[in-house]
């Protein structure tokens, strides 16, 4: 405890740094990629930092992580790290072990990949596994997804990385606000009021003021207290649900997903930008999902085709205009793509001047 600054909060990171980054902290002059899903770093001194990057599902058993730490232990000096894509990262000071650790992974199942011009593995939510506000399910989708779309893991087939996200439903714990693509878990109708359990289960001053959108109103049923909800304010949040297990939001008939496009955090070349709707709704279909990772691979393989080299989806789609964006992907443009939030006006084109390029 001496050497604790305070008794709460996690231990300071450096003492989990491999000693070659402590010695080059901060020093860094660039970095390389030799091969798909192989990373060096090079630092002032000299001294090459390997990381040797493999995809992991986000839901791992606790013999999968046995199996990392062994790796870890046998090839990196039990020096390792998650990615914020739930990618595992092994970090090597030692250059020959490289290829025997790949070997190694590829041979247990877990492909090397995702760094360069290609697709990384896919952030995702909890979906239906452990989340009670889900639209949909996250693993049993991005395992589709990424089931038809692995060759562009392994190897460098794009004009730019594509990062694709997915949150199974809009309070998003996945990064569906900036990558390249991005699925969405969406609800269609308001929660239902299971008016006979609301007074035994629920505080109702706790579950009004749980709405952001003040969309819950008290309201007294057959002489019981109850709620109310005013349908056009409601976004489907599930705020009321996590407070109040009475109003059950999930609906297997109207529940689906939407997709995104456009997204990216990366400042080069461009600022970053948000995802903008491509695809209003789409059913859920389990367990494969294939009317979902069709419409992936579509925008995958438009995007494949026309982008130019180091642009981004958004970039891409910025350069050639909306309109032909829809026509090259047979995506039908409906009224549900027209923003009509109450401030969205601040983000409106106000020119009559519309970019539609041809290629």
């Amino acid at each position: 405890m001496s050497q604790r600054m305070t008794d709460i909060g996690p231990p300071k990171y450096e003492q989990f740094l491999p000693p070659i980054i402590k010695k080059n902290y901060g020093k860094w002059k660039y970095h390389e990629t030799p091969r798909p899903g192989v990373l060096v770093h090079v630092a002032e001194s000299g001294d090459k930092l390997y990381s040797v990057r493999a995809a992991s599902p986000r839901l791992v058993s606790i013999e999968t992580l046995r199996l990392f730490a062994d790796l870890a232990d046998e090839f990196s000096g039990g020096h390792l790290r998650f990615t914020s894509r739930n990618n595992v990262e092994f970090l090597l000071s030692d250059e020959s072990k490289v290829e025997p650790l790949i070997a190694r992974l590829t041979k247990e199942g877990y492909p090397v990949g995702g760094t360069g011009p290609g697709i990384t593995n896919v952030v995702h939510t909890q979906g239906w596994v452990h989340c009670h506000s889900a639209a949909t399910d996250a693993s049993g989708v991005v395992k589709s997804i990424m089931d038809e779309l692995f060759p562009y893991f392994g190897e460098v087939q794009l004009p730019a990385k594509l990062r694709i996200a997915f949150a199974c439903c809009l309070n998003m714990c996945g990064a569906v606000h900036c990558s390249d693509i991005a699925i969405l878990g969406v609800h269609r109708r308001a929660p239902r009021i299971n008016t006979a359990a609301i007074g035994k289960m629920c505080e109702i001053p706790t579950t009004v003021a749980s709405c952001p959108t003040g969309a819950i109103r008290p309201k007294t049923i057959d002489g019981k207290p109850s709620v109310e909800v005013i349908e056009e304010q409601c976004m489907f949040c599930a705020n009321c649900y996590t407070v109040c297990p009475a109003m059950t939001l999930n609906d297997p008939e109207s529940d689906g997903v939407s997709i995104w496009v456009g997204g990216k955090v990366s400042n080069a070349r461009h600022e970053p930008m948000f995802s903008k709707l491509a695809i209003p709704y789409i059913p859920n279909n389990p367990p494969r999902w294939p009317e979902v990772v069709d419409a992936v691979k579509n925008l995958v393989e438009v995007y494949a085709k026309h982008a130019r080299r180091f642009e981004r989806m958004g970039e891409w789609i910025e350069r050639i205009g909306w309109p032909r964006f829809f026509k090259l992907t047979g995506i039908e443009f409906t009224k549900y793509h027209i923003d009509d939030f109450t401030h969205a006006g601040e983000s409106f084109k106000r020119s009559a001047q519309l970019r539609h390029t041809r290629e």
